[in-house]
């Protein structure tokens, strides 16, 4: 268990304003909602009084949070490898291979990646969701950043909130792509299978933009660089097919096998055996919360995934043109 022990004084400037409002700005480490509940908990105190979130302050009153901090987590430690590409004491950045569910939930309540951050630091239990603040899909590979105090896990949502962390990601698509662009469309739960996302009108879907430009182009599939602006559920996925574009392999989304005239053996066979999305979240980067340097992670693409983009190119320059 973490105790939170901390003090100051209301500034003169915050005469008139509500202790919830002022203490939000007096202590920006932890987000507004978790003081408000501290606040009544009476673990935020003024004068060594309880208070109301909603109480008027006059300034200069003494404000102590002395707080324990409850597991959040209750799922069980589980000895998972996990590839760490970076571990420091606020965060720490890891290579998520695909096949790995990050949350436990209906279907997956042990074994994720989840359980087995809890057994590489068990103090992790003390934060929301393990200290996880983005997620990928269970069959997307690549880097994620998680937080391991609460002041980093705030922090780091706030950066996520005002699209300050940098998320790109490799895919290969069905059809050859002649340039990049942008497709900014909304996006929300699909009205016809609750496991879908789709692309939905501003009422009812939320923003989601993504960038995308051409890497290399096959004779039946395009492989892409993508940034997200965003960060909704299957935003990628969703975008790209929505665009006429599916990811190879992408069991909800995609376009079903796609193979070019005269394909050999080798490429029937890689296309055929991909059976997850073919998307890669390889290159991760954002302002360390806790000492303001700027961070940039990279991860190889994973050996199937490079597999498939081989099996692509040597199929183009046995053909030497796309397929129109």
């Amino acid at each position: 268990m973490t105790t939170i022990r901390q003090q100051a004084e209301v500034p003169l400037s915050a005469a008139g304003r509500r202790f919830d409002q002022a203490l939000a700005e007096m202590f920006p480490d932890y987000s507004r909602s978790r003081l408000s509940g501290w606040i009544k908990a009476g673990a935020a105190t003024l004068d060594g009084a309880p208070a109301t979130p909603r109480q008027l302050l006059r300034g200069g009153e003494r404000v102590v949070l002395d707080v324990e901090l409850e597991a959040e987590v209750h799922s069980q430690p589980e000895a998972i490898a996990l590839a760490i590409v970076h571990e420091d004491a606020d965060l720490l950045v890891l290579d998520k291979p695909a096949g790995l569910v990050v949350h436990p939930g209906a279907g997956n309540p042990a074994g994720t990646l989840l359980n087995g951050l809890l057994h590489h630091d068990p103090q992790l239990a003390e934060l929301p969701r393990a200290g996880i603040v983005h997620r990928l899909d269970k069959d997307t590979s690549g880097l994620m950043v998680v937080a391991r105090t609460l002041p980093t896990y705030t922090a780091l949502v706030d950066l996520l909130s005002r699209h300050e962390v940098e998320r790109q990601y490799e895919a290969v698509v069905l059809g050859t792509m002649v340039a990049g662009g942008t497709v900014d469309q909304p996006i929300g739960r699909s009205l016809g299978d609750r496991l879908r996302q789709a692309v939905r009108d501003e009422e009812d879907g939320k923003r989601a933009v993504t960038h995308y430009r051409v890497r290399e182009r096959f004779r039946a599939h395009s492989l892409l660089q993508c940034r997200l602006e965003t960060g909704r559920t299957h935003q990628i996925r969703v975008h790209l097919a929505h665009i006429g574009h599916p990811l190879v392999g992408d069991p909800l989304y995609g376009g079903g096998l796609k193979l070019p005239k005269g394909a050999s053996d080798g490429l029937v066979a890689a296309l055929r055996g991909f059976r997850r999305q073919a998307l890669h979240a390889e290159k991760l980067s954002f302002v360390h919360p806790a000492t303001g340097e700027a961070l940039s992670f990279s991860a190889e693409r994973p050996a199937d995934q490079q597999a498939l983009i081989e099996a692509l190119r040597a199929d183009l320059a046995e053909h030497g043109a796309a397929d129109d």
